[in-house]
């Protein structure tokens, strides 16, 4: 009984290892974008030009994957270098002492439209870690005729308040938006 129970949990971790795939995004074709309300009437948009997703995918079924990505945070780029640097300070970001967001998947379901899932999971940011919720939109796939591999985009959805990060504390929302509305695009092959 024994032998035939061990061989059952061998097949079963043999068969899990097999339809899992981990796939990793091309930098050139990543990044994350945010934008927040300036002065309660104008919308202010950046990257964070190097922003890093890798996703395990459960080939059987999606929502057993698990994603997680990186930010460097220094790669703040709103296109204005005195507000880059600005939010590169202890005012904000103090990257220094906090170079690094990271988001790390602890469910997925499914949402309500066709390869649209709901993410939660943990946020670090500024040193303070928080449940959030992001939407993980599946784009689909091609072959990339350059390098002639499957490329998968996807597309991740948020909206965070930075208070709850303890981001730019002593500006008040009339000045920044509290609400930070984030989307990721991604394009990613095997690793």
């Amino acid at each position: 009984m024994k032998k035939v129970l061990s061989f059952l949990m061998l097949t079963l971790f043999t068969v899990s290892v097999f339809a899992q795939k981990v796939l990793v995004n091309d930098p050139a074709h990543s990044r994350i974008q945010f934008s927040v309300i300036h002065l309660t009437v104008a919308d202010i948009t950046g990257n964070f030009d190097t922003a890093n997703l890798t996703i395990n995918v459960d080939e059987k079924n999606f929502v057993n994957s698990t994603l997680q990505f990186e930010v460097d945070v220094n790669s703040i780029n709103t296109h204005i270098e005195a507000r880059d640097n600005h939010l590169r300070s202890a005012d904000f970001f103090d990257v220094a002492t906090y170079p690094k967001m990271t988001f790390t998947s602890t469910s997925i379901a499914k949402g309500n439209q066709k390869n649209y899932y709901n993410v939660k999971g943990n946020l670090t940011m500024h040193g303070v870690t928080k449940p959030v919720s992001v939407v993980l939109v599946y784009r689909g796939s091609t072959i990339n005729q350059m390098n002639k591999k499957q490329t998968h985009g996807y597309q991740v959805l948020a909206t965070i308040n930075r208070s709850d990060f303890n981001v730019g504390p002593n500006f008040p929302e009339a000045m920044i938006s509290d609400q930070v509305r984030i989307k990721g695009d991604f394009e990613l092959t095997e690793k």
